[in-house]
């Protein structure tokens, strides 16, 4: 199996994150995951889009933008215009969908949906023909460092279920909790992205982590 991994800016130091993402890609990430955070729809504040386009500036490899906040439908176009390579929100943070869907894949880049752990991950099927990729939460979102919530597994399996059911291509993404001793078992599941924060950020030896995580010994 092939499994991309995008470390997670969230774990990342702030001061200096030009370097960060420099120092992940070096060490083998696939593309970099910036978690935009509102301070409303998660109870954490982090950055905005000048951020994700001054990182754009020091890394080659896709930006993995996932907006988690309110209303997202008002700053689509800026994300598009910092450089993001895939831009998702959440489902629960908006009544447009569809439109804000349409509206990413328009621009050019791909477009996904992020889901919480509480919502019913057939909330997502009727959205899987505007959809390149689906972020299935492994733990509830805001913050770093979290513990994987065991029934996420079932609820990639059933999402990958319906995906090959309908003979769709869409990418199944996890996002927290994935470490050592659970990321075969999400990998197996159907996953083929998986976002490392802290394990790949906080490693002496992130090329290690990220090897382990893309499933190659």
């Amino acid at each position: 199996m092939t499994v991309k991994v995008a470390p997670s800016i969230l774990s990342g130091d702030f001061a200096v994150m030009g370097t960060e993402t420099i120092r992940m890609q070096k060490a083998g990430a696939d593309m970099i995951h910036c978690d935009v955070m509102d301070g409303v729809f998660v109870p954490n504040l982090t950055f905005g889009h000048k951020m994700v386009a001054d990182i754009r500036k020091y890394v080659d490899i896709p930006l993995d933008v996932h907006l988690m906040i309110m209303r997202p439908e008002r700053y689509l176009d800026k994300y598009v215009q910092a450089g993001a390579d895939r831009l998702s929100f959440h489902i629960e943070a908006t009544d447009q969908a569809a439109e804000n869907l349409m509206s990413i894949k328009n621009s050019g880049i791909k477009a996904g949906i992020a889901v919480c752990p509480e919502t019913p991950i057939t909330n997502v099927f009727p959205l899987l023909e505007y959809l390149d990729f689906v972020i299935v939460m492994g733990v509830h979102p805001g913050f770093s460092g979290q513990k994987y919530i065991p029934e996420t597994t079932a609820r990639i399996e059933l999402l990958c279920e319906e995906i090959k059911r309908r003979k769709l291509s869409v990418e199944v993404e996890m996002d927290g909790g994935a470490n050592e001793s659970n990321v075969r078992i999400i990998a197996g599941a159907g996953a083929r992205v998986i976002v490392s924060g802290s394990c790949a950020f906080n490693s002496p030896n992130p090329e290690k982590v990220i090897a382990m995580f893309q499933c190659r010994d």
